[in-house]
C-alpha cells in the first residue's frame, strides 16, 4: 500500500466516518462552492502528507494552472469513504486489491485513474537480524486489513516462516495458516500499530507508510516480495476516483504531472527509500485488473 508505501506499493476495509479533524476542515469536491469562494482546488488523500513527493507534486501543478490541497490521514481506513462522500476528489494511498476489496464491502465504485509504484511489502524485526535467527514458536505481526495481510502472510510464506493451506492467494488471511507446519505465529494488528509493535514481537510486516515510525529503515528489512513479479499487477498503487469523475481531464493531467515529473519521482524514490518502483500502466490495464479482483473477491466473500 503507498511507499508510502502500497503500496509499495501496497494496505483495515471497514467502512468507517471520517475524523473530526477532517469534517471540521472538509471543503466541496473540485466544481462546487464554499464560503470562501474557492471552487477550483483539487483535494488529494493521502496517508504521509510529509514524504517530499507531495510538495514537489503541490509546486508542479500549481505550474500547470492546477491548485491542489493534500488531506493527511492517519490510518488506510479513511481516504476511500471520504472519496466516495465527495470531500476528497482524489486519492493515492492505495494498491488494487486494497480497492476491490474495499468497493465490495461497501457497494461502491471508486476507479482507478493512473498508477504510480510499486512499493515492496518488508518484514522487519529489532531483535534479529535475519528470518534464520527468529527461533520456532515465536510471534509475527501482520497487518489486519485483508489485502495487505495476505500479501503478508505470502512474504512470511516466501521466507520460510510460515505454510498456507491454499498454497496462498491474495484473500489468505489467519485461518489459513497452517500451525502444524508453521515455524512461528501469526497475529494479526492495525497497519499503524504494527511498528509500535515490535518490541514485543520477532517480527513485524510493516507498510512503508510506517517504516520511519519503528526507527526503521527499508534497508532493514529481513525479507520481502519482489515488486517487478508479472503477478505484482494488482499491488500497483494509484490515483482513485469516483467513477462518475474518471474521465476528468484536469484529474488526468494531475497523474500525467506524477508520473512525469523529475522532482515528484525524486521525492517518491526519497521517500521510499530508494526502494519504490515507479510505474505508468495503462489505465485499461489498472481496470481490467480492478475488474478481476473484484470479481474474484466477490466470489470469496459468497
Amino acid at each position: 500500500m503507498s511507499r508510502r508505501r502500497s503500496t509499495s506499493l501496497i494496505a483495515t476495509l471497514a467502512v468507517v466516518p471520517l475524523v473530526a479533524a477532517l469534517a471540521a476542515c472538509a471543503s466541496p469536491a473540485a466544481g462546487g462552492s464554499d464560503a470562501s469562494g474557492s471552487d477550483d482546488v483539487v483535494r488529494i488523500g493521502v496517508v504521509g502528507k510529509g514524504d517530499p513527493q507531495w510538495a514537489a507534486f503541490e509546486e508542479a501543478a500549481a505550474d500547470e494552472g492546477i491548485t491542489i490541497e493534500i488531506v493527511d490521514f492517519g490510518d488506510y481506513a479513511q481516504p476511500n469513504p471520504a472519496t466516495t462522500e465527495g470531500e476528497l476528489d482524489l486519492n493515492q494511498f492505495q494498491h488494487i486489491v486494497y480497492l476491490a476489496d474495499y468497493n465490495v464491502s461497501a457497494g461502491e465504485d471508486l476507479t482507478p485513474i493512473g498508477s504510480t509504484a510499486i512499493y515492496p511489502l518488508g518484514l522487519y524485526s529489532t531483535k534479529y537480524d535475519s528470518v534464520k535467527d527468529i527461533p520456532e514458536g515465536e510471534t509475527v505481526a501482520v497487518p489486519n486489513d485483508a489485502s495487505n495481510q495476505a500479501r503478508g502472510l505470502l512474504v512470511l510464506q516466501s521466507a520460510g516462516l510460515i505454510e498456507l493451506k491454499s498454497g496462498g492467494t491474495i484473500f489468505s488471511d489467519l485461518a489459513d495458516v497452517d500451525e502444524a507446519k508453521s515455524k512461528v505465529k501469526v497475529t494479526a494488528l492495525e497497519a499503524s500499530l504494527t511498528p509500535t509493535s515490535l518490541p514485543d514481537l520477532a517480527a513485524a510486516i510493516i507498510n512503508n507508510d510506517f517504516v520511519a515510525d519503528a526507527g526503521l529503515s527499508f534497508e532493514d528489512a529481513i525479507a520481502q516480495d519482489d515488486p517487478e513479479d508479472p503477478n505484482a499487477l494488482p499491488y500497483v498503487n494509484i490515483f482513485a476516483t469516483r467513477a462518475e469523475d474518471q474521465d476528468n481531464e484536469t484529474y488526468a493531467k494531475l497523474v500525467e504531472i506524477f508520473q512525469t515529473d523529475p522532482e515528484v519521482q525524486a521525492g517518491l524514490l526519497e521517500a521510499s527509500g530508494g526502494t519504490a518502483v515507479p510505474v505508468a500502466t495503462p489505465v485499461a490495464d489498472l481496470r481490467d485488473s480492478l475488474a478481476k479482483v473484484q470479481s474474484d473477491t466477490e466470489d470469496a466473500k459468497r
